[in-house]
């Protein structure tokens, strides 16, 4: 098991050997708390062109942020307002920054995940590990009414108008504390502060603040390469299959697959490895289903065994309106 399996497993399952790290968690607290103040106090009074969105989490871990800028980004876009994203590119390295992410650029420079927004949306994508910068490159090169940060809650460098955190409705907040002891990057209290909580599936817990849910829906399979999707109405193959999945809660990607009605082998690797034809092989011709953001950065060779599962979240137009009004988006006539 790699260490990040390890952590994840003993926050989310509450291991009890966890309290002995609760004297580092309350420090890991204090220190970012004093952060946030000092860089808040440090660049409070910077402001950009257009409104800038801050889409993150409290927590470590996938909780659905990437799918919520894809799918808010194509709603917006649908409602007539033209939408940039920025990121810090986490799993990439280019020898320039800010880097403009376009369908052709290379993994290895940009990041999976901001490969993947590029590809799916078509919209200015721009990675930087110093998201102001790259905020200050879409307003200086791109003409956006809207700016989306994919991940950035802590930056606190970076100026926002709108904060919002992302849940994972079923793994919640794992054991409840900050790092090291858990999987916390604040304090929940931290919920009380921002402007929306989209919850990711599960319930409304009854002392939440105003959350909306979202469900991650799949639309279909395709085959590595192609862009048709199949449903499990169409499928032909093998419903026994192997899934791989290099994200932050693979569980939610086997889950899907088994209420689809495939029997899954499942394969969890840590979030943003890049797969390897290695990663995908095994010792039969079932069919190995992949992640859209592991397909994006496997370069190995292409078994015809090798499926991608696509999945859309689906919004609340309630939320897409309310988010429009705290942005202060002038209403366009689409």
């Amino acid at each position: 098991m790699s260490a990040e399996r390890f952590w994840t497993n003993a926050w989310y399952q509450k291991s009890t050997w966890l309290v002995l790290l609760v004297p580092l968690s309350w420090l890991f607290r204090a220190i970012s708390r004093f952060r946030r103040i000092v860089l808040q106090w440090r660049f409070q009074g910077q402001s950009y062109a257009m409104p800038v969105v801050v889409i993150g989490n409290i927590s470590l871990g996938g909780s659905g942020k990437t799918p919520l800028i894809i799918a808010l980004a194509k709603a917006l876009s649908e409602r007539g307002y033209s939408v940039g994203v920025v990121s810090r590119g986490y799993g990439g390295a280019s020898a320039q920054y800010p880097l403009v992410v376009g369908p052709d650029t290379l993994v290895s420079q940009s990041g999976d995940e901001p490969l993947l927004i590029a590809k799916k949306l078509g919209c200015p994508v721009v990675v930087d590990p110093n998201r102001a910068r790259a905020v200050e490159k879409l307003v200086k090169s791109f003409s956006c009414d809207l700016i989306l940060s994919d991940d950035g809650l802590q930056h606190y460098r970076l100026h926002r108008d709108v904060e919002i955190v992302v849940v994972d409705g079923r793994r919640r907040f794992g054991n409840g504390y900050t790092l090291p002891a858990g999987p916390l990057r604040e304090s929940p209290r931290r919920l009380k502060e921002v402007d929306f909580i989209i919850q990711n599936g599960g319930i409304i817990e009854p002392d939440d603040p105003e959350t909306y849910i979202v469900q991650l829906e799949t639309s279909g399979l395709r085959r590595f390469g192609s862009s048709e999707l199949i449903g499990f109405d169409q499928w032909v193959e093998s419903t026994n299959i192997h899934a791989v999945a290099a994200i932050g809660h693979p569980e939610r990607f086997f889950e899907s697959l088994r209420q689809m009605g495939f029997k899954v082998d499942s394969e969890p690797k840590n979030d943003h490895q890049a797969l390897t034809a290695y990663d995908i092989g095994f010792d039969d011709d079932l069919p190995v289903v992949i992640t859209a953001k592991d397909a994006v950065k496997y370069e190995g060779s292409v078994p015809d065994n090798l499926w991608v599962l696509e999945v859309e979240m689906a919004l609340d137009n309630e939320f897409v309106s309310s988010l429009i009004d705290c942005a202060g988006l002038t209403v366009t006539s689409a």
